[in-house]
């Protein structure tokens, strides 16, 4: 396939080549970075799908700060209300202190979020991250319930801290810890066994049995869709049975919506496709739409038994990021819009993929939901090397899965169809490059 005119200028370095990775970052940042090996150029400017090194060059952005961009970089509608606010010397920090920006974000995510799903969440903001939230999760599930387990998923990823790290499937990310994680018992997701066990029967099995090992766990925390895990699906009706199960055992279920809420799916939550209501959902990424540091932990308000500063954290109160959440809710979900072309366009990403699957039949096939989308290599290490080449070519895509073995696509919700099929080309190219 032709790869589509990409806006480069004259400006362009050729395939594979630009101005690197600045040797003061090589020599003085951690050994641990990781994005600017794959991709070594110094990034500089960023508007909306794309993202513009030093020389001049730019690249397609189907990466989006691994969905911290759904609106897209330095949205203008987002940016005019941060520098209005900043100019006019609105309070930065405030841990959780009242401030107006904080008033108003919490009025406008009732309004245009909780009250039309008819859901009734308290809010709390736990820290900045993702695995802030998680770990709010964590421990206020086994505050509530007096129980220490926790149930979760083999390949699940809920962040780097130690509670969030136990309830992850990556074994070298878990090894990172150091110290053995506890208190977490990892089970089947979805399809694990490729559809020969019936769901849940293994879960009410070790619950009954006294023989059996498991205690009573306080939560299961579950993803409905994997990102890092390999873009895994499950299916809303295995994602129901869970709920009815968690419901009918006491067991509290906690969705972990860091990566897929705020509309990556189509829905702002994940789990509104299969008609369930968590106890428990944690949020980041996206929710502050800019892509600035924002999470929240949502739950039921009978959970809501914490005592005054018995969790915090100095940078719970990001006010800059309450002014663009704000706004991106205000701007993108009080009509369905967004939703529907969201699915739309994740449709014709999975039409691209099936076409691909069909032209390399049983090297690639594609699975995911809304735009979030994922290309399985047979071999993984052509998902890398497809990568690599599709880097040189302007576009930047992560991998994601236990062997790196699919090509993760999370371009902003808010790209153009002529952006989006200029990225599939690119791929496309790619795909054919290591394939043949």
């Amino acid at each position: 396939m032709t790869i589509a005119h990409l806006p480069s200028d004259e400006k362009a370095e050729k395939p594979g080549t630009g101005p690197g990775v600045p040797s003061i970052i090589e020599t003085r940042e951690s050994e641990v970075r990781g994005y600017c090996r794959g991709w070594p150029t110094t990034f500089d400017t960023a508007q909306g799908a794309w993202i513009t090194d030093t020389s001049g060059r730019k690249f397609l952005d189907f990466f989006a700060g691994a969905g911290s961009l759904n609106y897209g970089h330095n949205n203008p509608i987002l940016k005019e209300a941060l520098i209005d606010y900043i100019a006019r010397d609105g309070i930065t920090h405030g841990l959780d202190m009242a401030t107006v920006a904080k008033k108003e974000f919490l009025e406008t995510f009732e309004n245009v979020i909780l009250k039309p799903r008819k859901l009734d969440y308290k809010v709390q903001f736990p820290g900045p991250t993702g695995t802030n939230s998680v770990e709010a999760a964590l421990k206020l599930a086994r505050k509530a319930t007096g129980r220490e387990a926790i149930i979760n998923f083999t390949n699940a990823f809920h962040g780097m801290t130690l509670g969030a790290l136990s309830v992850t499937g990556n074994s070298m990310k878990r090894a990172g810890a150091g110290i053995p994680l506890v208190h977490a018992t990892p089970m089947p997701y979805d399809n694990y066994f490729g559809g020969v066990t019936e769901d849940f029967q293994w879960f009410e099995r070790v619950l009954d049995d006294s023989g059996s090992g498991l205690n009573r766990p306080a939560a299961v925390i579950v993803e409905t869709v994997q990102g890092e895990g390999g873009v895994n699906v499950a299916r809303p009706e295995w994602l129901a049975a869970l709920a009815e199960l968690c419901a009918r055992r006491d067991i509290l279920l906690i969705v972990d919506d860091v990566q897929m809420g705020c509309g990556r799916t189509g829905p702002f939550f994940s789990f509104e496709i299969a008609g369930i209501t968590p106890d428990i959902v944690t949020v980041s990424k996206s929710i502050s739409g800019y892509g600035l540091p924002m999470a929240l932990t949502l739950f039921k308000p009978e959970l809501d038994i914490w005592a005054p500063g018995e969790h915090n954290g100095t940078f719970r109160g990001n006010n800059p990021a309450f002014v663009t959440s704000k706004v991106a809710l205000d701007t993108y979900w009080s009509n369905n819009a967004l939703e529907l072309d969201t699915i739309r366009k994740g449709q014709k990403i999975a039409e691209n993929f099936d076409d691909l699957a069909k032209k390399y039949e049983g090297e690639v096939h594609g699975r995911g939901r809304g735009m979030v989308q994922g290309l399985v290599f047979d071999k993984p290490e052509l998902a890398s090397k497809a990568c690599e080449i599709a880097f040189g070519n302007g576009l930047l895509a992560e991998t994601s899965g236990p062997s790196d073995e699919v090509v993760k696509l999370l371009p902003p919700l808010t790209i153009t169809d002529d952006e989006l099929d200029q990225g599939l080309a690119i791929l496309a190219d790619a795909t054919e490059q290591v394939l043949s």
